[in-house]
């Protein structure tokens, strides 16, 4: 056992010193996002990058195109499919078309906290999640924050459900969000994200539901004046790649990216709660008006709400939405 051990103490400290001629090659891939640079979304992927190029030695460079210059998220997932493009971060209710299963996050007012979402999608149920993504042309590599969405107009403040009814509001091209907006009382108008700032002036549409971060980086407080805290769903960003790209890296290379995944994750989620909180002074700055929403007017909501739920949940496999609901009730005290 004593020989045994030293054998392969040596072949450890053998592999440790052969890492520096790890199986790594010259390669360049592209990562679109739809947001600004200094978007959260930005920072994580600057940050990710950042990674990947001193651990992979500068061998592996990765340009970052924001603001959508690659196309609208849906385009660049096909894109991912096909191979043409390497790596994107989206949310993960961009896919949903393709992966219906992913519509368990967007369950409205389904994480309490975003100490709960961490809990939950950096465990088994997100990896959980994550399974289902290689069938359809994608790898998913982690989770990095969006932030809780909520309703901003230029209408009137949002203080009780009643107040919702008949705003026109643009969201995602999501049959949930839609369903959900329709069923507080809205009128809802999906569109890309790229034509909204427009859809605003021109009053095509009253608002919006997006995180602070995004009504800021965006600039949406010149064309909207209440931004009202409904925090009804959760969006994490999924860090994705394409299938095509993956499959052609060694070992060495996904291990890179996988590493540099963990480090920028937790960078990304510290700097978006603190972005969230610098965004809020830059929107009352440009005369934004904030306000919160009463516990007890959030619970009317998600009560209002709740047949949405149930219908994405009856077209899911009973096993997942079990196990959803278990890990949210596991995780609801985390703080």
């Amino acid at each position: 056992a004593f020989t045994w051990s030293i054998a392969l103490a040596t072949a450890m400290i053998f592999a440790a010193g052969t890492s520096l001629a790890a199986d790594i090659k010259e390669r360049s891939a592209k990562f679109p996002i739809v947001n600004a640079i200094d978007h959260p979304q930005g920072l994580g992927a600057q940050k990710f990058v950042e990674v990947v190029e001193k651990k992979s030695g500068g061998k592996i460079k990765i340009k970052i195109f924001p603001n959508g210059t690659l196309g609208g998220e849906q385009q660049v997932a096909s894109a991912m499919q096909g191979g043409t493009i390497e790596i994107s971060m989206m949310s993960p209710a961009q896919i949903v078309g393709t992966i219906p299963e992913f519509v368990v996050l967007d369950f409205p007012f389904a994480f309490a906290n975003a100490k709960q979402a961490d809990a939950v999608l950096d465990g088994p149920f997100g990896k959980r999640l994550m399974g289902y993504m290689p069938a359809k042309g994608w790898v998913g590599l982690g989770f990095m924050e969006q932030g809780y969405r909520s309703i901003s107009n230029s209408k009137r403040p949002i203080t009780k459900l009643e107040d919702i009814k008949g705003l026109k509001l643009r969201t995602i091209l999501n049959p949930l969000y839609v369903d959900m907006l329709n069923t507080l009382g809205a009128n809802a108008v999906p569109m890309p994200f790229t034509e909204l700032y427009t859809a605003m002036e021109m009053k095509t549409v009253d608002g919006q539901e997006n995180p602070e971060t995004t009504v800021d980086a965006n600039k949406f407080y010149e064309v909207q004046k209440y931004f009202s805290g409904t925090r009804h769903i959760y969006n994490p960003q999924m860090l994705m790649v394409s299938k095509k790209f993956w499959d052609s890296l060694s070992a060495d290379e996904k291990k890179i990216f996988e590493e540099a995944t963990v480090e920028s994750r937790d960078v990304q989620r510290k700097a978006a709660r603190a972005m969230t909180e610098k965004s809020r002074k830059v929107m009352l700055e440009h005369g934004m008006q904030i306000n919160e929403i009463a516990p007890a007017e959030l619970a009317r909501m998600k009560a209002a709400v709740k047949p949405v739920t149930d219908k994405y949940a009856a077209k899911l496999d009973p096993a997942l939405v079990k196990a959803f609901e278990a890990e949210l009730e596991k995780t609801k005290n985390l703080k």
